[in-house]
């Protein structure tokens, strides 16, 4: 006697494989909907037209003779600015965007004390952008560190 095919091995195992790959199919797509990575802004043409405008903010920043190095430690960033030919320390307005987590971006208003030493009170770990402006955005100092550092000089 011929068992009826809802008993048989090979009809459930034929049934068995297209099912699991639709059901990691759609373990997948949730999965990436909920963690995804925004690498590419969506004003990129605005941006793009930007760094014209930013390319000339660093050369006046090189033509005043500015420069920033950036130290940190498990609990506080300390940006010491170098004047140049500025009358005196001016508030700064930093920009801090992580590679991969616009989430995680911020900007602080700094004060310098009378040496000419920032302080931020925040713990940052891992690789940063980080951009230095002043109010009127006359000039910028930009550059890439990884946090904690013990020392990295902003080009400008």
């Amino acid at each position: 006697m011929v068992k009826p095919w809802y008993k048989q091995f090979w009809p459930w195992f034929l049934i068995i494989l297209p099912l699991t790959v639709v059901t990691w199919t759609i373990a997948t797509v949730i999965v990436f909907s909920k963690n995804s990575v925004s690498l590419v802004a969506e004003d990129y043409y605005k941006k793009g037209k930007g760094i014209n405008v930013d390319i000339s903010k660093i050369k006046v920043a090189k033509e005043l003779g500015l420069n920033a190095t950036i130290v940190s430690d498990d609990t506080a960033v300390t940006i010491v600015f170098d004047k140049g030919s500025l009358a005196h320390f001016p508030a700064l307005t930093a920009t801090f965007t992580h590679r991969t987590l616009p989430d995680r971006d911020f900007t602080k208003l700094l004060t310098a004390d009378a040496k000419g030493v920032y302080r931020l009170d925040n713990h940052i770990e891992g690789p940063w952008f980080v951009e230095l402006q002043p109010h009127d955005q006359k000039w910028l100092i930009q550059g890439r560190v990884t946090f904690p550092s013990p020392s990295t000089l902003l080009m400008n």
